[in-house]
């Protein structure tokens, strides 16, 4: 026995009456609940709509959670339908007894994801970025599970930080009370994983699914020693476990992604307007330009109005602005008269003025001939002079 080691609970499920509340199913609920709400913020300071990551969780987490168990099923099945099964075939489907497959759950989330963006219409690269270390650290908190229910443990240890494991479960060894902590290994690699994603994306500005890339890379690399730590059954191939193979396939495939993508500079969509345009396009109108915002197309609609108003006369500007347009529209009236083409109006006496001129009396007075010299006489007067039309008359007489 070991001068120090890890007790492991005594139990794993509590009842709340009737209601069975099992601590594994806790650890996955409270890892989705933070990898959301991490997700969430970081989508948020790339400029996404707030409630993006929300809504996209719905689509993940059925799906993931029916690609792990499926994965664990697959790659485990003797557990459940070989002839020596220590599990009835039906509890395959009993998900809080244990048994998720990473890579299923990804697989299958990012395809649930992939439906999810597509509604929004957002870029897969982009979501994947983001809710990368939120993965990471979701892991970490799900893998305290498997301590609850006491299985997924490693080959016997004298460590100090040795797992006690009662007897009689799967994969204990006789005459062994202490084993490798494996769930506490992953957990604090996840946790170490998800501060150099956060590190490494801000440092090299990574996009285009890089990021997302390197959490698999990173995180391979760390469940191939991991694995193989473990005791439980599983199938070898050349020697090594099945997951010890698939980490080093999808390691390869990570790496060859994180150098293919590093050239890559189109536009990543991250959904903002994306309201805007869904309602343009209900209401058969044009999407908004996503370099003028809504709102700076109202303020230009009322700059246009206020200039119009200007230009009319109307109350908007000051004296001076209406002066100026005032002459700048008496500059262009009188490069040609209205009423005569030919007869080009006078730039210091606009048209506007004769027309308020004729209206007023102006300086002609009342009954001043147009035609009249400006002497300060009536047309009557003017008539009655010799050489008027009234003298010519009176001289005829």
């Amino acid at each position: 026995m070991p001068l120090a080691s890890i007790p492991s609970p005594s139990q794993g499920v509590w009842h709340l009456g009737v209601i069975p509340i099992r601590a594994y199913a806790l650890c996955i609920v409270l890892g989705v609940i933070v990898a959301v709400i991490m997700s969430e913020r970081r989508w948020r300071a790339r400029g996404g709509e707030p409630g993006t990551m929300v809504d996209l969780a719905v689509w993940a987490v059925p799906f993931g959670l029916v690609g792990g168990r499926l994965y664990h099923v697959i790659t485990d099945w003797q557990l459940y339908f070989a002839p020596d099964a220590p599990n009835e075939p039906i509890e395959a489907l009993f998900i809080w007894n244990g048994g998720l497959g990473i890579w299923g759950a990804v697989a299958l989330g990012a395809l649930g994801v992939w439906f999810g963006c597509r509604g929004r219409g957002i870029s897969l690269t982009a979501v994947a970025d983001t809710v990368a270390p939120g993965i990471a650290v979701a892991q970490a908190i799900g893998r305290w599970g498997n301590y609850f229910n006491q299985e997924l443990f490693g080959s016997p240890t004298d460590l100090p930080w040795g797992l006690e494991i009662d007897p009689d479960r799967p994969g204990t060894v006789p005459g062994e009370d202490t084993y490798h902590p494996t769930f506490l290994y992953e957990s604090i690699w996840d946790l170490g994983l998800a501060l150099v994603l956060i590190w490494a994306g801000r440092r090299f500005a990574l996009r285009h699914g890089r990021v997302f890339a390197l959490y698999v890379a990173g995180y391979t690399v760390g469940r191939f020693w991991i694995e193989g730590l473990r005791v439980d059954t599983a199938h070898h191939i050349l020697g090594l476990r099945l997951n010890q193979w698939t980490s080093i396939v999808l390691f390869l495939a990570a790496l060859a992604y994180f150098w293919w993508a590093r050239n890559r500079t189109d536009e990543e969509l991250v959904g903002t307007g994306a309201g805007a345009d869904a309602e343009a396009a209900a209401t058969g109108g044009e999407p908004a330009d996503p370099a003028h915002p809504s709102d700076q197309a109202d303020e230009d609609d009322e700059d246009d109005e206020d200039d119009e108003d200007d230009e009319d006369g109307g109350s908007a500007g000051d004296p001076a602005e209406r002066a100026d347009l005032a002459t700048a529209s008496g500059a262009r009236d009188g490069a040609e008269d209205p009423k005569d083409p030919e007869d080009p109006v006078d730039p210091a006496h606009p048209s506007d003025q004769a027309d308020e001129d004729e209206e007023s009396g102006g300086t002609q007075g009342p009954g001043r001939s147009p035609e009249a010299p400006a002497t300060g006489r009536t047309a009557e007067e003017a008539a009655g002079e010799p050489g008027g039309e009234v003298g010519r008359e009176k001289e005829k007489s």
